[in-house]
């Protein structure tokens, strides 16, 4: 209500400064942080896994079809080889017309090129066939026979360079030098790995980034 005529509202008191610091100011007075916030440990996104690999969506091949292919493949080598050397041993023995001493110096002349030969197309034969342009890319004939190929998991194609490096560098050599030192078991855990494996791959396959499908 209005103050009664005549009368004055008594004057304000002087209020005492405050002793001591100032008081901090309260939560609510803090200053924000406009920017972005980082996200915390446990909230980083996780990558997603390729899905561009060249086998994923594919049937993966059995151990078995594996297995029946290696076979056709070392049939395929080994027939015309042991062919090679009757009729090399043959052709020597005639040669020499019946001298003994002379047909047992030629025997081992034409074995030592045998070999040399053998291994030349046993080394030759997987990457050549596996780097056929078309259809057959992947696949020596035991696999073509079989209808397994193989893909590397981020090129279009296996190259001779991709195929001699898993067939030969690895399996034949890597392998064959791991078996040197620790007998059988490396050529055994190669072969016997895509029972196992999630994706059937044996350890050259992880080695060289390859899978085995169904063609």
């Amino acid at each position: 209500s209005s103050p009664l005529p005549g009368l004055q509202p008594p004057p304000a008191v002087p209020q005492a400064p405050p002793v001591g610091p100032p008081a901090p100011p309260g939560p609510e007075a803090a200053p924000g942080y406009g920017g972005p916030v980082p996200p915390s440990g446990w909230q980083q996104p996780i990558a997603p896994a390729r899905s561009d690999a060249a086998w994923v969506g594919q049937p993966l091949a059995s151990w078995g079809s594996r297995v029946a292919a290696a076979i056709i493949d070392g049939l395929i080598i080994s027939i015309p080889a042991v062919a090679l050397f009757l009729i090399l041993v043959g052709g020597s023995v005639g040669i020499t017309g019946g001298d003994d001493d002379a047909s047992a110096w030629a025997i081992v002349g034409v074995s030592f090129l045998w070999v040399l030969i053998v291994a030349a197309i046993a080394l030759l034969y997987a990457p050549a066939t596996m780097a056929r342009q078309g259809e057959h890319n992947g696949q020596t004939w035991g696999k073509q026979l079989i209808g397994i190929r193989v893909l590397h998991d981020h090129h279009d194609r296996m190259t001779f360079a991709w195929a001699a490096l898993r067939e030969v560098v690895i399996k034949f050599l890597l392998v064959g030098i791991a078996s040197s030192i620790i007998p059988v078991l490396p050529w055994l855990l190669d072969i016997l790995w895509p029972l196992w494996d999630d994706e059937n791959r044996a350890l050259h396959d992880m080695i060289v980034q390859t899978h085995v499908v169904k063609a």
